[in-house]
């Protein structure tokens, strides 16, 4: 039985439904990946589905008992005190009675009144059992209780808010874009935990190394249609644009015979004198129909302007130390990137991937050694902060600065015109960018990054709050810039696909120098000792760690007769299984499906998780047979 159910949901905030007719349920043990575009309604669906809006039309049901917990996006204003405290509010009334007796049982001076009064409330809701489940969690999660909050980083922050939301061990958790301003250590650690994780877990990410890690169904929000695609990220791929092709042709159909009729009811007099009424109420019927189709969003078309080439040697940097208050963050560094150069910049937050950014371009002098720039270079910098946006200027103003149009490669164009580039609407473009949600304000900082000649590229962070087309867009983008690149980022995919080497903050004014990107780095870095190895244990190897070259690989088993008469056959058992997963997609995209009983739904959804099982199991084998 699921443990959540949507039916016929409606929810509008203005205009056009943002979610229309939603139908969905949620299962134990799954783990959902919650996609669309950047204001699609992702997080609109998960405050549903938490109970924390109301639906316009429909219900959201949710069985006995089930209880739920989300993560959001930002970390609220105003958490503070011991990570204890924020930890324990998980648990309501009971975690501040905790929290409470907590701090009442460690004070310098005893409070015997105040400690028997607390201890009564928590003895009446018979809550020593849930004391002992924080500080389990806190354990879990490597958490220091008696630390600040407020003097976390923003990873460890966002640690704590999960630990938070765990405490009340949920069945449903959900996380909105869990990993914005995660370093990549902690974007594995938190990859590692939640598949582990027994709940089901339902999650909005940009990241695409993290959806496809983690996802057993996609759930797909597109104008306003929500969309559910079970298996995982590259199976939701290929059966998408199976979809889009095969609606692209029905609407095509749809429309030629729009037109057919249109000629028909505006022929002359003589036709108008035998029209046929009930053709008259169809053309009308289909001309609402067309009406009320809502476009696919268009993608952002992104074009940078470049300017005259740079020197060949683009900056040259030789035995430079740099730290602030006796810790150092470079030590004899040296490097030299030549012009058509696309370095990623590796490391943990805080390690100082922003600083050695400003040091090669001058923002900041060394302490010893020298950094040379290069001649006729034309920086333009994207900054994670998003400082270069005016607050008390529109969208326009932020990119024209007064003009009525921008220049793009020697051709002027209006900055309207250039802002749908972007997808703002005209209405959009003029509305103050207080307004304006996380990723709109990254388009726009994009928006005016491009329209501003260039040979240098440096981007800290540019990844967060995009969606996936727009990150697949800005790649292309990026792979075709005929200028050197600069790139901070926490996204594996992104940096694999943009970057030709790497700059990694290694500790202690250390960086290593790699060929390739992310995976080139995991695939070269040394393997790090474990705790136990450092105290001069012996210990077996982490199964996180890069494995070691000299290891021998095992030698190849002969297969039995069954094992091989087994591999002969499945190829054409994975052949059925993919024929019937396609059919039943296909009869869930049919119009009427979801008018039938919610228990026949349901029935059909466990039917198809279970061939997609199957397959991936057959898959596996097939794998593990070959090899």
């Amino acid at each position: 039985m699921p443990l959540i159910t949507l039916q016929n949901v409606d929810y509008s905030v203005g205009g056009p439904l943002l979610l229309e007719n939603v139908e969905l349920s949620i299962d134990k043990g799954e783990r959902i990946a919650l996609i669309g575009r950047n204001g699609a309604g992702k997080s609109t669906l998960l405050k549903l589905i938490a109970g924390e809006l109301q639906a316009d039309d429909g219900e959201v049901r949710r069985e006995g008992g089930v209880r739920v917990a989300r993560l959001e996006q930002e970390v609220p204003i105003g958490a503070g005190g011991a990570v204890w405290d924020v930890v324990a509010e998980g648990l309501g009334d009971l975690g501040r009675w905790l929290a409470e007796y907590h701090h009442l049982s460690h004070a310098d001076v005893f409070d015997g009144d105040a400690l028997a009064r607390v201890q009564t409330k928590i003895e009446a809701a018979d809550g020593w059992a849930l004391d002992q489940r924080v500080t389990e969690t806190l354990t879990k999660l490597e958490l220091d209780g008696e630390a600040a909050f407020s003097g976390l980083s923003g990873g460890m922050k966002r640690r704590v808010l999960l630990a938070r939301a765990l405490v009340s061990t949920p069945d449903v958790l959900l996380l909105d874009e869990p990993t914005n301003h995660l370093d990549i250590e902690a974007i594995d650690w938190l990859e590692a935990f939640l598949k582990g994780w027994t709940g089901a877990l339902i999650f909005i990410t940009h990241d695409r190394r993290f959806l496809r890690a983690l996802a057993t169904r996609i759930v797909e929000i597109d104008r306003g249609q929500v969309t559910s695609w079970p298996g995982d990220w590259a199976n939701y791929e290929r059966r998408r644009e199976e979809r889009l092709h095969a609606q692209a042709q029905e609407n095509a159909r749809f429309d030629k015979l729009l037109a057919q009729e249109e000629v028909w009811i505006r022929q002359g007099i003589k036709a108008r004198r035998t029209r046929d009424e009930g053709r008259v109420r169809r053309l009308e019927a289909m001309r609402n129909e067309r009406g009320q189709r809502r476009e696919r969003v268009g993608n952002v078309r992104m074009e940078v302007a470049n300017a005259e080439s740079s020197g060949r040697k683009v900056i040259d940097v030789k035995n430079v130390d740099f730290g602030y208050g006796g810790r150092p963050i470079l030590r004899d560094f040296s490097t030299t990137i030549m012009r058509g150069d696309r370095i990623g910049l590796i490391g943990p937050n805080g390690s100082g991937k922003t600083t050695l950014l400003k040091l090669l371009l001058g923002d900041l002098q060394p302490k010893a050694g020298e950094v040379r720039i290069g001649t006729n270079l034309q920086v333009a910098y994207f900054d994670q902060y998003r400082a270069t946006l005016r607050e008390d200027w529109n969208a326009i103003e932020n990119v024209a600065e007064g003009r009525e149009s921008v220049e793009i490669n020697g051709k002027p164009k209006h900055v309207i015109g250039y802002l749908q580039d972007f997808l703002f609407t005209p209405e959009r473009a003029r509305a103050p960018i207080t307004r304006l949600s996380g990723g709109e304000r990254n388009r726009l900082l994009l928006a005016k990054l491009f329209a501003q000649p260039s040979n240098l590229l440096v981007m800290d962070e540019p990844t967060n709050d995009l969606d996936v087309e727009t990150l697949e867009l800005l790649e292309e983008l990026l792979g075709d810039y005929s200028g050197t690149l600069l790139l901070v980022s926490h996204d594996r995919d992104f940096i694999d696909n943009v970057v030709t080497s790497t700059l990694v903050m290694e500790g202690d004014g250390q960086v290593g120098d790699y060929v390739g990107g992310y995976s080139d780095w995991v695939r070269q870095r040394p393997v790090a000792p474990t705790p136990a190895e450092r105290k001069g244990a012996t210990t077996a190897p982490s199964a996180a760690s890069a494995p070691s070259a000299a290891a021998p690989s095992a030698p190849k088993r002969k297969l039995s007769f069954k094992e091989s008469r087994e591999l002969e056959q499945l190829p054409a058992r994975i052949e059925t299984l993919e024929t019937r997963i396609a059919a039943m997609t296909a009869e869930m995209n049919e119009a009427d499906f979801y008018r039938r009983d919610s228990a026949a739904v349901a029935s059909h959804g466990a039917e198809l998780a279970r061939v997609q099982a199957e397959l991936d199991a057959a898959y596996a084998r097939w794998t593990e047979l070959d090899a």
